[in-house]
């Protein structure tokens, strides 16, 4: 059986079809998101029922090349990020984020202690030395969901049911909901992202960010 159904306009374009399959016990919903002329990738999308959940989960965003690996990072609620360091240079990583702002001092290697991500929200994280470092953690009150890779591709399974689909990317004005029905099987659907323009490159060259690395460890050995 297909099913399409009209989605709100902040979606531009989705159609949703619907194999149900009695003998199945859980439902995978596959999206593909594009910007109308590419696919979207380090999207984050979710299924949220009426009751909040949370997980005792670990994760880790590490940081390398002056870069957070990965630099989206979707988890749910209750889960304890580690941060290391496995670049050669010092790090100071930090968030303002009202979900969860926290900081760790200078340090290279692995920190002390992991940070528990306990309210859901989009949590910013920086870093004091390198300005051009941010990264996303994406805390969710559910346990469905999952990250889009380069092809725009996300798959989402959940038991059959109603749910709220949410879609955050960090080029989208807010993020975008839309209700679904999942049957036991597989369900596609194919949404069209209106995206904000690419931020600046605030990183400079390689051979700036070499010579910045270099004299803030000078200034520490002082």
């Amino acid at each position: 059986m297909t099913i399409r159904q009209h989605l709100p306009a902040a979606l531009c374009a989705a159609a949703l079809c619907i194999a149900a399959s009695p003998a199945a016990r859980a439902a995978e919903l596959v999206l593909t998101l594009g910007d109308g002329s590419a696919p979207v990738a380090e999207a984050v999308a979710s299924l949220h029922a009426d009751a909040r959940e949370a997980a005792g989960a670990t994760a880790v965003m590490d940081q390398r090349d002056s870069t957070f690996v990965p630099g989206v990072l979707p988890v749910q609620v209750g889960t304890a990020v580690s941060f290391p360091n496995s670049d050669q240079v010092q790090h100071q990583v930090y968030s303002f984020s009202t979900p969860k702002p926290f900081e760790l001092p200078l340090y290279a290697g692995t920190p002390r202690a992991p940070i528990l991500f306990d309210q859901p929200g989009v949590v910013v994280v920086g870093c004091n030395i390198h300005d051009w470092m941010i990264g996303y953690i994406v805390v969710l009150d559910t346990p469905h969901f999952g990250k889009s890779g380069a092809d725009g591709e996300v798959r989402v399974t959940a038991p059959p049911g109603r749910y709220t689909l949410r879609i955050w990317h960090a080029r989208l004005a807010a993020p975008v909901e839309q209700p679904v029905e999942l049957g036991a099987g597989r369900s596609t659907l194919a949404v069209t992202l209106a995206l904000g323009p690419p931020p600046p490159d605030r990183r400079g060259s390689d051979r700036v960010r070499a010579l910045q690395d270099r004299l803030r460890s000078l200034r520490r050995d002082d």
